[in-house]
């Protein structure tokens, strides 16, 4: 009897440092939100960041009843991320800070306004749609490339920090291909890492570092003989961080999402308050999918809600499950619908959005994190929806 042949397919996803211009952008935006909603938990904020050769460039819009000194908090984000060194072109203590913030616009505060506009209830305060997703690959429900890609610089950071590799500087990206057969996490065939670095190391031992020290700790279970391994394919990475690249925010939406695993909407989440529900509903669908996956009901699920600017309720939810659900993906939306609230003021209480969070989440990803303050990665709800599938 024949054996039945067995589905291959390698599937890619890249992470970035705190140190990547366009993670030092997001970090900003969101470290400025965070000071907005520490001093006045009904802000409203649309920041974006702009980092090039010593300047940053903070523009937007915003309503709140604080005052915040950006400049200060630009200053302060560069320095704890690690651009100390004024040999890289970008230091905290003196790179030109510009802000160009305006107010936010009286046609959408009226509509995120309970009680104002067409409509009783808050609005959300922007229009478009979010998707969330959840799978079996990890202990977190999260596609193991991406997890691995985000542990990589991650560690990078850590051995930076603790001087255990003293000549990184903060820029660096990773990239993980991983072979799955019949859908399920096998091996990782790739791993790519850039690691930026001071110009006196000899580029031979940060790529053996790299490998020995960050790479394989990260990915031992799923290395074999025919991994390969490219570090800094160039061959060196001096110039690094924002004078190498400029930064701007929102640029890295599937870094900050599942790493091209699902569907993404387009909108970022950095610099804007969970009104917007392009990062409050995104975290919701997260929410939404990994309990639903937890409960049993998929092995894999994606999660689309789609709002109307200044209405409550979405238009539209739509799930797949990719034929792993053990029930319909119709009924599922039922389920959806009976327990969750997927207003804008639902998703704020639910998951306890009015506080100051944000900067962390703005590296290393949004999702598959185990920090409290990540509520969107709880499954309280797992037990009920189970239950009520019949499962």
């Amino acid at each position: 009897m024949s054996k039945t042949k067995e589905k291959n397919h390698i599937f890619t996803s890249e992470s970035v440092s705190e140190g990547h211009p366009d993670k030092v952008c997001d970090q900003i935006s969101d470290a400025i939100l965070d000071e907005l909603i520490r001093q006045d938990k009904n802000s409203h904020a649309g920041i974006e960041t702009l980092a090039t050769t010593g300047l940053v460039v903070v523009a937007g819009e915003i309503r709140t009843k604080g005052y915040v000194d950006i400049a200060s908090i630009v200053r302060r984000t560069i320095k704890e991320i690690g651009y100390d060194d004024h040999t890289i072109g970008f230091h905290w203590e003196d790179c030109g800070v510009m802000v160009a913030i305006d107010e936010q616009s009286p046609d959408i505060a009226q509509g995120v306004d309970s009680g104002r506009g067409k409509f009783k209830k808050q609005g959300a305060g922007d229009q478009g749609l979010m998707f969330g997703y959840a799978c079996k690959d990890t202990p977190e429900l999260m596609p193991l490339p991406i997890m691995l890609a985000h542990q990589i610089v991650q560690r990078l950071s850590q051995l930076r920090k603790n001087k255990t590799m003293p000549y990184l500087r903060p820029d660096g990206k990773s990239e993980v291909a991983v072979e799955y057969v019949n859908n399920k996490p096998k091996r990782v065939d790739t791993i790519i890492v850039a690691a930026s670095h001071d110009c006196e190391v000899d580029e031979k031992k940060v790529e053996r570092e790299v490998i020995n020290k960050v790479i394989k700790p990260i990915c031992k279970k799923y290395i074999d003989r025919k991994t390969r391994y490219f570090v800094n394919a160039t061959g060196r990475f001096v110039k690094c961080g924002p004078p190498a690249d400029t930064g701007l925010t929102g640029r890295k939406i599937i870094v900050d999402t599942y790493g091209g695993h699902g569907s993404h909407g387009g909108g970022c989440f950095s610099g804007k308050d969970p009104s917007k529900v392009d990062r409050s509903a995104s975290y919701m669908a997260r929410y939404v999918a990994k309990n639903i996956v937890a409960a049993g009901i998929a092995d894999r699920c994606e999660v689309q809600m789609a709002y109307v600017i200044g209405v409550a309720e979405p238009i539209s939810i739509l799930v797949d499950t990719f034929s792993t659900g053990k029930i319909s993906d119709e009924r599922i939306v039922s389920l959806i619908r009976k327990y969750f609230d997927l207003t804008p003021a639902g998703i704020i209480t639910k998951l306890n959005l009015l506080r100051p969070i944000y900067k962390k989440t703005a590296a290393y990803g949004h999702f598959g994190r185990k920090d409290p303050d990540f509520t969107w990665e709880k499954t309280d709800l797992a037990k009920v929806l189970r239950k009520a599938a019949g499962l």
